[in-house]
């Protein structure tokens, strides 16, 4: 079952092209990653199907509903969710408060939110610290905050952007097992990540981007060996 679906998306600032004619559809279970230059549009595409810039051009399609245009709040209701490349936490509230806004989403009851927004801590592995301020949290254990709100809003689809970066590599190998659970839990996942092992490791198909456009899409082992890939990005270092 297709879960979304874009068709020529396009996102222009003032001359630049971001986004240019972006077309691919992705299937509910899948695990999706995006990979390409810095620059190359990946952040500015998860901006404009989530509704944090509105798409000049072209049909977003999710559940068979064009969602183009519509605010982020709404998109969020409908099952769609994000961590953000640089995390977004309210800093003097707990770890518990910033996950139970996220929770708000579905359950209007406060008891009902904190109970989601303790599960959520409890599987990225930060209920013990539900009490902390954020602002007093390393950024490793910020991102995993930053997890379990996204997760709190019980999406169908979930975007992850660069969840990884600035992690060592046991706390890699920690967010790729915690991705793999998520998706075992029936969220399809899109992210963005620069660790080419990773995105090996957890993607059933790689998008490739490059100047605002897909330059190529396929399985991690067709995008490893694919010589425009290899010229524009990989530089032969997978």
């Amino acid at each position: 079952m297709t879960l979304l679906k874009l068709e020529h998306v396009t996102k222009r600032f003032a001359g630049l092209v971001a986004v240019n004619d972006v077309s691919f559809s992705v299937d509910k279970g899948e695990i999706v990653g995006i990979i390409g230059p810095n620059g190359a549009g990946k952040t500015t595409l998860f901006h404009t199907i989530s509704g944090y810039h509105v798409a000049d051009e072209g049909v977003i399609e999710y559940k068979r509903k064009n969602i183009r245009g519509l605010k982020p709040e709404i998109i969020c209701e409908h099952g769609i969710a994000r961590t953000f490349q640089i995390v977004q936490p309210f800093g003097n509230l707990t770890l518990l408060e910033n996950v139970i806004v996220g929770a708000f989403n579905r359950h209007k009851k406060y008891s009902e939110a904190k109970a989601v927004a303790m599960e959520m801590l409890e599987f990225v592995g930060m209920k013990k610290r539900a009490d902390v301020r954020m602002k007093d949290l390393t950024f490793p254990e910020q991102k995993k905050v930053e997890l379990a709100r996204a997760l709190a809003t019980e999406p169908e689809l979930l975007f992850l952007d660069e969840i990884m970066s600035g992690l060592n590599p046991t706390e890699v190998q920690e967010m790729i097992e915690i991705i793999k659970e998520i998706r075992d839990r029936g969220i399809t996942i899109m992210f963005i990540e620069h660790l080419m092992a990773a995105v090996m490791s957890l993607s059933e198909r790689i998008i490739v981007m490059h100047h605002g456009e897909v330059l190529a899409i396929g399985k991690p082992e067709e995008v490893k060996e694919n010589p425009a890939v290899i010229e524009a990005y990989l530089g032969g270092a997978v």
